[in-house]
């Protein structure tokens, strides 16, 4: 297995390996967890996103990784920094995606501050991104936990359906919440 990237209190995040490759179709194939995507993905879909995720760690050497709950080591969910699409430009979105059964304890909280810092103090990135469907208000709720505020809409068309989405953004200078205040108010 790969060594962790980042560790908080509670997680290790690393990068995503074929061998992963049960516990992220578990996610990615669980309907509640892929409302905001419109619906759960196919074995083809599941296979397509772990092989995009190893590319972006070959081309920028980031992006989702699988979060590990520290105390079980159980893969329950993924989160991480991936570049993608706003106002004709790449930008660095923070994303996550955790196991129904894992939601509501704070770990995408804890997950995406985490990734907030490593962007701002590895990565040296002047602003991070979360870019959430208008419905997904528990993402929105870790973006705003996040220091993040929103800043603008827009309308992506995934699998034939327009679907709004509000853009949020923290910039590396406001980064007045550090991990722990953060977590601790999950």
């Amino acid at each position: 297995m790969t060594k962790a990237v980042i560790e908080t209190p509670r997680l290790q995040l690393r990068e995503m390996v074929w061998e992963d490759r049960e516990s992220i179709a578990a996610i990615l194939q669980d309907e509640r967890v892929m409302y905001a995507y419109n619906g759960a993905f196919s074995e083809e879909e599941t296979e397509a996103w772990i092989e995009r995720q190893r590319q972006r760690h070959k081309e920028y050497g980031f992006g989702l990784w699988v979060v590990l709950q520290k105390e079980s080591g159980q893969v329950i969910g993924q989160c991480g920094i991936t570049m993608q699409g706003y106002k004709d430009r790449l930008v660095p979105e923070i994303g996550y995606l955790f196991a129904c059964k894992h939601w509501h304890k704070g770990y995408a909280t804890e997950a995406a501050v985490a990734c907030r810092e490593y962007g701002f103090k590895t990565l040296r990135f002047e602003a991070l991104y979360s870019i959430i469907r208008d419905t997904n208000l528990a993402s929105m709720k870790v973006a705003i936990r996040n220091g993040m505020k929103p800043v603008d809409t827009l309308v992506k068309h995934y699998r034939g359906v327009e679907m709004p989405h509000t853009v949020f953004r923290v910039e590396a200078s406001a980064m007045e919440k550090p991990l722990q205040e953060a977590i601790g108010r999950s």
